[in-house]
């Protein structure tokens, strides 16, 4: 009997360790999630949103981490096994990895304070009317939270840290934050890290767009050239800078001493006859043609005649003949 159980056990195993190495195949990247509070409807609603996307999988740990040594083919992989801790899933996924992260923290669901579970955050109560009874006031007191009965109802008044984070939330606190109807916890997906290539980094890298990337890679370039140049230690960054630099200054003796070479003959006669040169960009520039402009302003213009005529409007004031 026991050889029988141990054999369906494996029967149970094979398949989920070929799904996953098939997975691992077809997917280029893992986000690695911790799933702590969630229930199954949760999570169906999570796994039903990213269809087509990526593909949810969880399992037991250790299954998991045998899955991935197991296969000799592909030892990178193992870099995803240290992460295998604790209550997390693997989301396997294709496309634009920031968006899918988008997607898992969007399905985040509010939940009330239940007693007994660590909480996740900070929980405070602002100051102000509430909608609780004033026989609530003892309550109220018991907790060391100052209010009074404004009209026909109580009111807080200051700010309350009431649970902090990582502490226990007692049976009061959760009672308290019932009352208020609050639910100040969320639950859902957390994305911790990435497998991909056979690397892993931080999730968090994924919310770094494409061109801050390039604008802080443009900046090391030019920090990296100017410290060369300033120690002159040749580096691939700054060679461009060395030739210029190293042009400019051949263009400078050409002329000064007047000795000429191909590429500094143009720049010569644009300092020793520059009228020339203004001459010739006047010439190749765009001609425009304002003559029927002027002529039509002209048209419109009024007659002076017609104006001093249209101002006695053919009245005689003075009774002249």
């Amino acid at each position: 009997m026991p050889q029988q159980v141990k054999k369906k056990g494996r029967d149970r195993k094979e398949p989920f360790c070929k799904r996953l190495e098939q997975l691992f195949g077809e997917y280029p990247a893992v986000i690695v999630v911790g799933c702590d509070n969630i229930g199954s409807a949760h999570m169906q609603k999570i796994k039903k949103t990213i269809k087509g996307q990526a593909i949810f999988v969880k399992g037991k740990n250790t299954l998991i981490r045998k899955a991935i040594r197991r296969d000799e083919e592909h030892k990178e992989r193992q870099a995803i096994v240290p992460l295998l801790k604790g209550n997390v899933g693997l989301v396997f996924a294709k496309g634009d990895l920031s968006k899918i992260k988008d997607t898992l923290l969007n399905l985040r669901v509010s939940a009330p304070a239940k007693v007994g579970i660590l909480a996740p955050q900070d929980v405070f109560i602002e100051k102000g009317q509430t909608k609780l009874e004033p026989t609530k006031t003892s309550f109220l007191q018991a907790l060391n939270i100052a209010s009074k009965i404004n009209k026909g109802s109580i009111e807080i008044l200051q700010d309350v840290h009431l649970i902090k984070a990582g502490a226990k939330v007692g049976s009061s606190e959760s009672t308290l934050l019932s009352m208020l109807d609050k639910k100040p916890f969320s639950y859902g997906l957390t994305c911790t890290n990435v497998y991909e290539e056979g690397k892993v980094y931080l999730a968090k890298f994924l919310d770094i767009k494409s061109h801050e990337v390039l604008q802080r890679f443009a900046a090391g370039i030019s920090t990296v050239a100017a410290l060369s140049l300033a120690t002159g230690v040749p580096t691939v960054a700054s060679v461009p800078h060395s030739i210029m630099n190293a042009f400019k200054n051949m263009i400078a003796i050409a002329l000064e001493t007047g000795y000429v070479f191909e590429q500094a003959a143009k720049i010569k006669d644009m300092v020793e006859n520059p009228d020339a040169f203004v001459q010739h960009v006047v010439a190749d520039a765009p001609k425009v043609d304002t003559g029927k402009k002027v002529e039509a302003v002209v048209e419109e213009e009024p007659k002076k005649e017609d104006k001093e005529e249209s101002d006695d409007m053919g009245f005689n004031f003075f009774g002249d003949d």
